[in-house]
């Protein structure tokens, strides 16, 4: 590294000196990403019990997964909405390369990554043409999250997914949110952590977001909102939720790779997939007690 690009990265506040902490934080993360390899080959053949014709009936959950691929994490995420009485329909969509090591590309092919996207909006809308009436919620976590935003947006005129939850997305702060909120009848809900420091802090600004810039991601700070006209009304549906100590027994530390538990998912996100709406109300009732809000009706009519 360059003294340049070090004294560069320094004065960003990425790290504290000039002494090449952000290529150690890069090495660390590698080491966690092989890892990821390693245990996700050993899984690859086990199947998920969510995805029987009875489920389908009663509505679709496309839970998609970050760079790393099929994994422990995204797994924990379907296992932990099923055990929160999620009962319908739960896919796991694993939008990667099958190659191992192909972190950065997964991260960074923008264009095959909206190939995948337009993919994924497909199986959105033959489910719809099945089943018309039922909901469909997104959720993804990390690059997953991003995955998530650009299925919604690739959702044909007139085509709707009822909400997207985001956790820990890997998405810079200014990237526009306005179509994935038009195309979503309840809005976006975003789980983020000012603690998530390695990976999208660090980690985003060396090796860029999903949407290719280099800073930390609004998966730690937040998205940026447009402050007037018709797209400030669209934000008023997108809900942030920032992570706090009292969420510290199912998100351990507010951390990226404890995000995807399936306490977590089982606590906070099954009660967003199943609430009716998603308001400020909501979203305090779900945050104090999950069992208050009154869950989605699948047969409701559009």
């Amino acid at each position: 590294m360059s003294p340049r690009r070090r004294a560069g990265l320094c004065r960003s506040g990425v790290v504290s000196d000039p002494q090449g902490k952000v290529w150690f934080l890069g090495l660390m993360l590698t080491r966690v990403c092989i890892g990821f390899v390693v245990v996700s080959a050993s899984l690859a053949g086990c199947g998920l019990p969510y995805d029987t014709s009875d489920r389908y009936q009663r509505g679709l959950v496309l839970v998609l997964t970050g760079v790393e691929g099929r994994s422990p994490l995204n797994e924990n995420i379907c296992h932990g909405l099923n055990d929160g009485g999620v009962n319908w329909a739960i896919e796991l969509v694993d939008w990667t390369v099958h190659v191992p090591g192909a972190y950065l590309v997964n991260l960074r092919n923008q264009a095959r990554n909206r190939r995948k996207a337009e993919e994924i909006a497909q199986r959105v809308v033959r489910y719809q043409m099945a089943f018309p009436h039922n909901p469909v919620v997104l959720v993804g976590q990390s690059g997953g999250g991003a995955m998530a935003v650009w299925a919604a947006e690739a959702l044909p005129p007139g085509a709707k997914v009822d909400g997207l939850v985001l956790v820990s997305v890997s998405l810079s702060p200014g990237y526009r949110l306005d179509v994935a909120l038009e195309r979503s009848r309840r809005g976006i809900v975003s789980f983020c952590s000012r603690r998530d420091w390695v990976m999208l802090g660090a980690g985003t600004t060396v090796w860029g977001t999903m949407d290719g810039q280099h800073s930390p991601a609004a998966g730690r700070v937040g998205f940026q909102r447009p402050a007037e006209g018709r797209p400030a009304l669209l934000y008023q549906r997108l809900f942030e939720i920032p992570w706090t100590a009292a969420m510290s027994e199912y998100w351990p530390g507010g951390q990226h790779l404890t995000a995807g538990s399936r306490g977590f998912a089982e606590r906070y996100l099954a009660p967003f997939v199943l609430a009716q709406r998603w308001d400020e109300w909501t979203v305090q009732r779900i945050l104090a007690e999950p069992g208050a809000v009154q869950p989605a009706d699948p047969m409701r009519l559009r």
